[in-house]
């Protein structure tokens, strides 16, 4: 009786909004908060009080009808994908949410294809019935359409936009309309309307049609929905309903109101009704850490303990709180753990049950459940945690690279420290967020996933670290790459009395396909080089790679070969050869006719029709390359790919261009060639 699900949903769906609304039916709320006065209880942190969009999943444990139930309420930002990908890695199922009158938006897409990379079961809430131009089976289509979704309704709407009533249950057929002065605590369960009968009974069918197709096997349900489909028993159909859930064949589609208080608990029940339980997911894939095989993990209590622990963040009160998702055994307070991605040990010290802000001390938790845990030193996001002496691992977790970078140098030397800490405490809990030092300045460089996010991470170190730090203007992180394959040959030679350097190497360099990385290998043969100076060669071939001849940026998409070499008895050294390498990598792709990559956005422009020649017209200008334009209920959507170097200050530009009418969300697309005269300018600011 345990429900682990995500709430995902486009920026303004309505998804936080949502969630308030359970916790305050499941009773853990005694008063509602409204988003925009910037007091719901899971938007916790004071950056999404102010900015009013949610940014970590708070995990949040309520109880419904005898069921237990851990949401995770995820942000709709597409600075924060990674957010979205850790907690659908943890989730057994997931509602989304989406706009009567929107649809389908463009970050709903990029959830819901990261949602099906993960085959997470998914429910669909079309929310917001009660606005101006709502249309629920609008929704639905375009979830069909966009998403390639199985979606089916499996309530009927009664009114619409502002007389929006309640809606008809097509599974029990009942209809249940809302008490207002109750805040939709109340509801009445009525007699279907007269004039809606026909259409639910239609629809009814649909459903139990589509039902009988998915469950092939069974034909004397097959019958029974085809003889008289109005007479099918309630309990059989939920139980079919469940399973096609289950098993992602499936989206029932459900409507209603969040901020008006309509529909949530209907949505409560489906969640308890077809929802997958953990045991419904069944069993996890792992890998023996000693030897790779293949092992399975078995969601019992009864099992050996097994963990991933999927976020970790810094709490004012406790210091730093792991988020764990228990996928076997139990886990008790005091427990010594091994943590088998990093080969360390972990003693826990408090298991905490968390409610938005709240936590409460739990003695142990079983398998299913997601908890917090106080003790951890070692253990980082996508870490498997496991009984000491049980060498097994779970899938790692992907995360993109960051497309964007500023520098950041503490404005004293108190804050230097402070910054430290900051950027090390910070990078922990952001897996996409990193902090290197730029080794021919100097500079402390952080990057991320788009201007919003540094600008979030800078705002927190001010406020949770209180560091006054000065950040430079946020750069495009651009790379190289070459163009043909070429060959060099290195002697790097030292002779000044006593012991020398000695190393000579060969390499062979080609390109390697778009985004598939760098790959260096070894091809000598009869200790032309000995085998164990192999590995500085190739260090040092990395460490050449990692600031190009260009401009100074890393060299990617580069396949390297050592081919040859020689050594000498005495001057040979590790030390030797790791600088070869590396020389002998610069001079060698000096060769290969480098080019620059400059990262590519996909950008999604939705504007009233007035606009779009303006919007087109400055896309164009930004070096942009219109993908197509398609119609919405509220104008036009324009999809391009522009350069992530254009795209500084868009949002005010698009405000001013449309009287702030028009919306754009980008997300990171794929690297191309920089052009020549963009190239030119680049080199001569390096």
């Amino acid at each position: 009786k345990l429900r682990n699900i995500g709430i995902m949903a486009h920026i303004d769906a309505g998804k936080t909004t949502c969630t308030e609304r359970i916790l305050f039916y499941c009773g853990m709320v005694h008063k509602i908060g409204e988003v925009h006065e910037g007091a719901a209880t899971t938007d916790w942190m004071e950056q999404e009080r102010e900015r009013g969009i949610t940014i970590t999943s708070a995990a949040v444990t309520v109880f419904w009808k005898g069921h237990k139930i851990n949401i995770i309420d995820t942000p709709g930002h597409v600075d924060f994908t990674v957010e979205v990908e850790r907690s659908l890695r943890v989730l057994d199922g997931a509602v989304a949410v989406f706009s009567a009158v929107d649809g389908v938006e463009p970050q709903s897409e990029t959830v819901w294809n990261q949602a099906d990379r993960y085959g997470v079961p998914r429910i669909a809430f079309v929310n917001k019935m009660d606005r101006v131009g709502s249309d629920y089976f609008g929704a639905i289509q375009s979830m069909r359409d966009k998403l390639g979704a199985n979606a089916f309704a499996a309530q009927l709407p009664i009114g619409s936009e502002v007389d929006f009533k309640g809606m008809v249950d097509l599974i029990s057929m009942k209809g249940y309309v809302f008490n207002d002065e109750t805040m939709g605590a109340d509801y009445d369960t009525i007699e279907i309307p007269q004039d809606l009968l026909p259409e639910a009974k239609k629809l009814r069918k649909e459903l139990l049609e589509e039902l009988a197709t998915i469950d092939e096997d069974d034909e004397d349900f097959m019958m029974k929905v085809l003889d008289d489909s109005d007479n099918v028993p309630v309990e059989e159909i939920q139980a079919k309903l469940r399973m096609a859930v289950c098993k992602n064949k499936l989206n029932p589609v459900f409507c209603g109101t969040a901020f008006k208080n309509k529909g949530v608990q209907q949505l409560l029940d489906a969640v308890t009704l077809y929802m997958p339980s953990p045991l419904d997911r069944g069993n996890m894939k792992a890998f023996n850490v000693k030897n790779d095989e293949p092992m399975t993990v078995v969601p019992d209590d009864s099992e050996r303990f097994t963990g991933l622990a999927f976020k970790v963040m810094t709490d004012p009160f406790v210091g730093r709180l792991t988020f764990v998702r228990i996928y076997s055994g139990v886990l008790k307070k005091g427990m010594t753990l091994a943590n088998t991605s990093k080969g360390k040990k972990e003693r826990i010290s408090r298991i905490v049950r968390m409610h938005a802000n709240q936590r409460e001390d739990i003695e142990e938790a079983g398998t299913g459940d997601i908890v917090g845990v106080i003790g951890l030193k070692n253990s980082s996001t996508g870490d498997t945690l496991t009984e000491e002496d049980y060498p097994i691992i779970l899938e790692k977790m992907e995360f993109p690279e960051p497309v964007i970078s500023m520098a950041i140098e503490p404005k004293s030397k108190g804050d230097r420290e402070k910054l430290a800490v900051a950027l090390s405490s910070l990078s922990e809990e952001d897996p996409t967020f990193r902090v290197f030092t730029n080794e021919e300045t100097g500079q402390t460089i952080i990057a991320g996933m788009g201007e919003l996010h540094l600008e979030i991470i800078t705002d927190r170190m001010f406020r949770e670290f209180k560091v006054e730090a000065n950040v430079g203007k946020p750069q495009v992180a651009y790379r190289e790459a070459i163009r043909k394959a070429g060959k060099m040959e290195t002697k790097y030679v030292k002779q000044s009395g006593g012991r020398g350097q000695y190393g000579h190497v060969v390499l062979e360099m080609e390109p390697n396909e778009r985004g598939k990385g760098n790959e260096v290998v070894s091809k000598i043969v009869g200790g032309v080089i000995p085998r164990e100076y192999i590995p500085a060669v190739i260090k040092g071939v990395e460490d050449g790679l990692n600031t190009g001849v260009l401009a100074g940026y890393p060299l990617v998409d580069t396949k390297v070969a050592i081919v040859f070499g020689s050594y000498h008895d005495v001057d040979s050294s590790e030390m030797a050869f790791r600088i070869a390498g590396s020389m002998c990598a610069k001079d060698c792709a000096k060769v290969c006719e480098p080019i620059i990559l400059e990262p590519i956005m996909k950008v999604a422009v939705a504007t009233p029709e007035d606009y779009v020649g303006d919007v087109i017209g400055d896309l164009n200008r930004r070096r942009g390359q219109v993908l197509g334009q398609e119609h919405t209920k509220s104008g036009l959507r324009v999809e391009a790919h522009v350069p992530l170097s254009e795209m500084f200050g868009y949002s005010t530009a698009l405000r001013s261009a449309t009287s702030g009418r028009a919306s754009y969300v980008m997300e990171p697309s794929h690297y191309d060639e920089l052009p020549q005269k963009f190239k030119e300018e680049l080199i001569k600011k390096s």
